[in-house]
């Protein structure tokens, strides 16, 4: 079976250098050694100065609405996973939607500031697939507005814009270390922000509001992460380099073997390094795209319609259409990328998608 994702596992006796760490300590949770050493290696690995490790990328978003205390409106995309969406209205907050770029996939930037109204509050975009937003642009519209501004940054870990990394702009930038992320701590996430005063509410926020065994700072919430999981982060950090490397490579592969086909990709910043988290194809059209994924099932081959349906679909949102991210969610296709995955499997891969247009 080629699943479209499957998650790195670094070797055993690794991992259990600091399990036995954690037995001798028999310190498991609440902000433990791990948890504060990783907290530090992911700040200098990206070269920034502000991380918190959380337990999710979801609890990540609802606590970045929560420290900012947003309320009213919050504008946002359509063409994202639920949890962009569903941490906003979480919140007691209202999604607001504005259609997508058709070329890089992501918030329409130009399309922002008709969106706004005086109920308006923020801006939470996602970088699809790790390709920036215009980030520029937005925190434009943004001090125009006097609006802040939230990056879904869960596909970007390691992604640079202009030699900087993507996770210092935007008031608050959360990630998320699932299993099925290029860099993950099994369950995980994160937030970062360059504002020093927002990442002190924020680890308040992750631990009740703890401020001591005896005292509140206030509201907070369970957003902590434990020592299992800092452990398996610290270990996959070492590699990842290697591992960004060997999907750096597989992605040129997939493109040089699927040029010949009316497939399109997202289009790139020239001035961004990325992380070759995903690999998404766009195909001409629905049924197209239908025909080759029951194709690649029949041989065990399991690519994901990410992200299907639009999330303006969402039962419990009101929207507007949005026909650009409505067009793109039926015919784009994430194909299988992942450290162990092989220039054999990929070559299936591609012959079975090139005889779905030779035989239909």
């Amino acid at each position: 079976m080629i699943p479209v994702t499957k998650p790195y596992l670094p070797p055993f006796s690794e991992y259990q250098e600091y399990l036995e760490g954690i037995w001798k300590r028999q310190w498991l949770t609440n902000n433990g050694p791990l948890v504060n050493e990783l907290e530090l290696k992911i700040s200098e690995y990206l070269g920034v100065e502000n991380f918190l490790f959380l337990g999710n990328g979801t609890i990540a978003l609802q606590i970045a609405i929560k420290a900012l205390d947003l309320k009213g409106e919050i504008i946002t995309t359509p063409f994202s996973y639920v949890a962009t969406t569903s941490s906003i209205v979480w919140e007691g907050c209202t999604p607001v939607f504005v259609d997508i770029d058709p070329n890089t996939l992501n918030i329409d930037a130009k399309k922002i500031e008709e969106a706004i109204t005086e109920r308006t509050t923020a801006i939470l975009a996602t970088h699809v697939y790790g390709n920036p937003c215009d980030v520029e642009e937005i925190q434009k519209i943004a001090s125009r507005n006097k609006l802040k501004v939230i990056y879904d940054g869960a596909h970007s870990f390691g992604v640079t814009y202009k030699r900087k990394s993507l996770f210092e702009f935007g008031d608050i930038t959360t990630v998320s270390f699932h299993a099925t992320k290029l860099f993950h701590t099994v369950e995980g996430g994160g937030v970062f922000s360059s504002d020093h005063s927002l990442i002190q509410k924020m680890a308040y926020q992750r631990n009740f509001g703890h401020d001591g065994p005896e005292a509140f700072q206030g509201l907070g919430i369970n957003g902590k992460n434990s020592e299992f999981h800092a452990a398996m982060g610290l270990t996959n950090l070492k590699v990842l380099p290697k591992i960004i490397q060997k999907r750096k490579e597989l992605s040129k592969y997939y493109n040089e073997r699927l040029a010949d086909l009316n497939l399109s990709r997202p289009l790139q910043n020239s001035q961004v390094e990325y992380n070759y988290g995903y690999y998404p194809v766009i195909f001409p059209s629905e049924e197209q795209l239908m025909k080759c994924v029951k194709k690649l099932n029949r041989s065990e081959i399991y690519p994901r319609r990410y992200f299907y349906p639009s999330l303006d679909q969402l039962p419990y949102v009101h929207s507007k259409p949005v026909p650009v991210t409505e067009s793109i969610a039926k015919r784009v296709l994430c194909l299988p990328l992942y450290y162990e995955l092989s220039f054999e499997e990929v070559d299936l891969i591609c012959r079975l998608i090139k005889s779905v247009w030779m035989h239909g």
